[in-house]
């Protein structure tokens, strides 16, 4: 898990990036894709997109206003964004690592034949 603080509007709140708010992000982010190419199913998911909005405004604290709710949404999905890459250049960078080491491993059992 990880903490992180966001300020908005001159306020600081705490969130901690569980595998739980990792996986209500992207679902998130899945209904608005799904709003967005079907613009008449928007009713539809409209009340999944609420929910997920406010599951996710629960993990932080303290409680968000009404009035920071978007913006804290947004920077929410950026940290998820940013933590997301870090990992994923981490993994990358590991089987880079991994692949020299096991060609080094091959070559050395070459010329020990």
């Amino acid at each position: 898990m990880i903490s992180q603080e966001i300020t908005l509007n001159g306020k600081k709140y705490r969130l901690t990036l569980t595998d739980q708010v990792l996986s209500d992000v992207r679902r998130l982010k899945a209904l608005y894709s799904a709003a967005y190419e079907d613009p008449e199913s928007f009713e539809e998911v409209s009340s999944a997109i609420s929910d997920t909005i406010n599951q996710i405004a629960s993990s932080v604290e303290p409680q968000v206003s009404d009035s920071d709710l978007d913006g804290l949404i947004q920077a929410v999905m950026k940290a998820v964004d940013e933590k997301s890459k870090e990992t994923e250049d981490a993994k990358a960078k590991h089987a880079e690592e991994k692949s020299r080491a096991d060609k080094k491993t091959t070559a050395k059992s070459k010329k020990s034949k």
